[in-house]
């Protein structure tokens, strides 16, 4: 790494509105579900091959995932920091469609999201916060985790909306950390101080290697608003794409960022 590329410093979260932001999305998500029509459920997604039964129960499965953990034997310590999950997210994605489909075949859609939902209320009041946690790629502190699920929560509350039109609310600071953590993973992934990346009322951070801005307006900025960079980030939209259609301004030599996007997959 480059002088000039320093890696950021790990954001902190509020552990409370962390786990009222998880509840409160995944909230939106069941109210959305319920309303769900039987015929809807078959409708194809951006996601390969899944059809919203399968994205139900993926979204199930990530929130379940906090449940399971907690009743497994607690590691020593954390092996995991929360700006290395977004690069390790896709390694497991196999294994991961492989349950998720299990899952779907085997379950009502709406009822396991609401047994899952009503196991993680219960569950989580009890846990400490630095409660380490048996997951993927290791173990992690309980308040990362469910940094992580907020994440999930809402990237999928977007795929959802899109499969079945429906317009789904986002929890404000739901929003706001998954915005965080993916500008943060971006940095991670593109260290440098050359490029300023904007996601009013969010986020900034810079990256990638070369000059580092030390006043005034910075010479490469790219911006853009937190569902945009969301889907950008996340693979759902491409850079081309975003440009067309005016979602994002790039201004600057080196603010064509599509080379390092997306962040995760």
């Amino acid at each position: 790494m480059s002088p000039t590329a320093r890696k950021p410093r790990p954001r902190q979260y509020d552990p409370r509105k962390t786990r009222a932001a998880v509840i409160a999305q995944l909230d939106h998500v069941r109210a959305a579900v319920a309303e769900l029509a039987p015929e809807q459920f078959a409708l194809p997604t951006r996601l390969g091959d899944w059809t919203v039964r399968e994205l139900v129960a993926h979204l199930s499965m990530g929130v379940g995932s906090v449940a399971r953990a907690l009743r497994l034997p607690v590691p020593e310590q954390a092996e995991t920091a929360l700006l290395d999950w977004p690069a390790a997210a896709a390694e497991y994605a196999p294994g991961v469609d492989a349950f998720t489909r299990e899952l779907a075949a085997a379950n009502d859609p709406v009822e396991l999201l609401a047994r899952t939902a009503e196991e993680f209320a219960e569950l989580l009041p009890r846990e400490p916060g630095d409660r380490v946690l048996p997951v993927r790629p290791a173990a992690m502190r309980l308040d990362d985790v469910l940094v992580t699920r907020c994440l999930e929560l809402v990237v999928h509350t977007d795929d959802l909306a899109a499969a079945t039109g429906q317009e789904i609310p986002y929890d404000r600071q739901a929003l706001a950390i998954t915005t965080r953590l993916l500008a943060d993973a971006l940095a991670v992934k593109a260290p440098g101080g050359s490029v300023e990346v904007r996601v009013p009322p969010f986020a900034v951070v810079q990256c990638v290697e070369g000059p580092r801005h030390t006043r005034g307006t910075p010479p490469n900025v790219v911006e853009t608003d937190p569902l945009t960079w969301i889907r950008l980030a996340t693979g759902r939209l491409g850079w081309a794409e975003a440009l067309d259609a005016a979602a994002v301004g790039a201004s600057g030599e080196r603010a064509d960022i599509s080379g390092i996007l997306p962040v995760m997959s």
